[in-house]
């Protein structure tokens, strides 16, 4: 036996953390605590619309561009990657690759147009030259949609965290840490909104990366800073020998899952310009250089981040018996942790999952505030103030629907993260992609870059591509028909691929065209030129 098998022969268990519970319990106790309180005085300096939605735009593009990363490096990046690496080897690392490539299509074609088009929302951008009731009631539908399946990622990610953990067994106790984080997240944007929220996900950046960078030293310590050790080592503990290293044994087995992998990609990588909680990062910096800046920084800071996904993933499949890695492979970096820190019921094994998985839940909590902000933002703001008040609200009335909507959509978000977690957490954020590139951008850059585009041509894409890619993930192997589908009971996936990326994003770009093209509305030629000079020039951006 290999000095590697035999390390990775120490028993793994939730239980073996027992003695130690107390100081788990403890650090998560003081992280919640501390960012509570942070929020709580960020709620004091909220006085009106402007701070709720974007803090008062007073963060710099450094700030902003770690508050983007704390917000993009979510429980799919931290859990969801290293388990996926874990299980699938170079397949899993793709995951990777997709979320860091998709942030140069933000950077070239979204962050400073929209910085300098809008003021909280998508829909402002889009209503600017179109009919504005239909057009936000869109921009609205989707934003909270798209962000509801995001935030299924996050309950499962935590679900399977906390339940690792507190070891425990119970479906009742599983729900019962879902309803908790709900609570937790609907605190956050409720008392602090965008500038709570935009300080709980700095300190979540720094955290993660602090980490991450103290596991993947000591993975690399461990196999003397040769990579090759490390990967043969996973080669070798994975059971899969070389095909863990070489492309193919998850999406090559098929011809369909070859295809999925395409798909898959397509999501990630035009997904990052389309997801709401993103989006409405760039309204928190006063300038449209600043919301460059803030991009390169978030680039570089994410850019480090996912090279260091490889000592997580290869790291846990090299240090762990395959076995106990439980499917779908979401308490990976955490059990990497323990083992790498003297293995289960040793002081620094416990030590080393508790600060791990209190980073991993702070990064679960940061991503779940910004989410249920971008949506609930969406409603108050496009909904609520623009439709349904058809502008009339105060600003105290718009904050108060904002908080409400929060609410709302937090219950919603526990609801739907009960029935989802038993599912890998990367890949539910690619379906939340998925939608995202099938749904919002589309119809983002068309309002943006092509003069003819109308109001039916934005409803017909952004509703196309919604309905598209939701209706062909509800029929899909990620619901139904296989043993991890979120109903593994039942049997009605008609759709072959696990992400609809390669369907949807291509219709939400074309019924946008048709649209356009059969509307009887005539395009504002003046109001298009004058989103074109102040989308790129800044003249007359909020």
């Amino acid at each position: 036996m290999s000095p590697y098998q035999q390390l990775s022969a120490v028993p793994l268990a939730a239980g073996g953390a027992g003695e130690h519970r107390p100081l788990i319990i403890a650090l998560f106790a003081v992280f919640v605590a501390a960012t509570l309180g942070l929020t709580v005085w960020a709620g004091r300096q909220t006085k009106g619309a402007e701070d709720f939605y974007a803090g008062g735009r007073q963060f710099s593009g450094f700030q902003n561009g770690l508050a983007i990363s704390g917000d993009y490096m979510s429980a799919a990046s931290f859990l969801g990657i290293a388990g996926a690496i874990a299980l699938f080897g170079y397949d899993g690392f793709l995951y990777s690759i997709g979320f860091l490539v998709a942030w140069l299509v933000a950077l070239l074609l979204v962050a400073e147009p929209l910085r300098n088009s809008g003021r909280f929302t998508m829909g402002d951008v889009l209503a600017y030259r179109m009919r504005q009731r239909p057009v936000r009631t869109a921009a609205g539908t989707s934003t909270i949609v798209v962000s509801i399946f995001y935030l299924l990622a996050q309950m499962a990610g935590a679900g399977a965290l906390v339940t690792l953990l507190l070891g425990i067994t119970s479906e009742a106790g599983k729900v019962a840490v879902v309803v908790l984080v709900g609570i937790v997240m609907i605190l956050y944007v409720t008392i602090g909104g965008m500038k709570g929220t935009t300080w709980v996900q700095m300190i979540k950046a720094v955290l993660l990366i602090a980490g991450t960078l103290l596991i993947t030293f000591l993975v690399a310590l461990k196999f003397h800073f040769n990579i090759s050790s490390l990967l043969g080592a996973a080669a070798e503990n994975s059971r899969k020998g070389a095909a863990f290293l070489e492309p193919g044994l998850k999406y090559g087995a098929t011809a369909t899952s070859k295809i999925d992998f395409i798909s898959l990609g397509l999501a990630l990588v035009l997904g990052t310009a389309g997801l709401p909680h993103i989006l409405i990062r760039f309204y928190t910096v006063p300038t449209a250089k600043a919301a460059r800046k803030s991009v390169n920084w978030a680039i570089g800071i994410i850019g480090v981040f996912y090279l260091m996904t490889i000592a997580l993933g290869f790291g846990a499949a090299a240090l762990i018996k395959p076995a106990d890695i439980e499917k779908p492979g979401n308490t990976a970096a955490p059990q990497l942790a323990e083992v790498i820190g003297g293995g289960a019921g040793s002081t620094g094994g416990a030590v080393l999952l508790a600060l791990i998985s209190a980073v991993a839940f702070a990064t679960i909590l940061a991503v779940v505030a910004g989410l249920t902000l971008a949506s609930s933002s969406s409603f108050a703001h496009d909904i609520y103030v623009n439709v349904l008040r058809k502008g009339e609200a105060t600003e105290k009335e718009e904050v108060g629907a904002a908080r409400w909507a929060t609410v709302g959509i937090g219950a919603v978000a526990v609801v739907l993260g009960v029935f989802a977690r038993g599912l890998n957490v990367a890949g539910l954020v690619a379906l939340a992609f998925a939608v995202a590139a099938s749904a919002n951008l589309p119809t983002l850059l068309y309002s943006l870059f092509w003069k003819r585009f109308t109001t039916q041509g934005a409803l017909w894409s952004i509703y196309g591509g919604l309905a598209s890619s939701v209706l062909l993930v509800l029929f899909s192997p990620v619901v139904s028909g296989k043993e991890t589908s979120m109903f593994p009971g039942a049997h009605f996936a008609v759709f072959p691929l696990e992400n609809p990326g390669l369907i949807s994003i291509p219709l939400g770009f074309l019924l946008g065209w048709l649209g356009s093209l059969l509307s009887k509305e005539e395009p504002d030629a003046q109001k298009y030129a004058e989103l074109e000079v102040r989308s790129l020039t800044g003249t007359g951006a909020h």
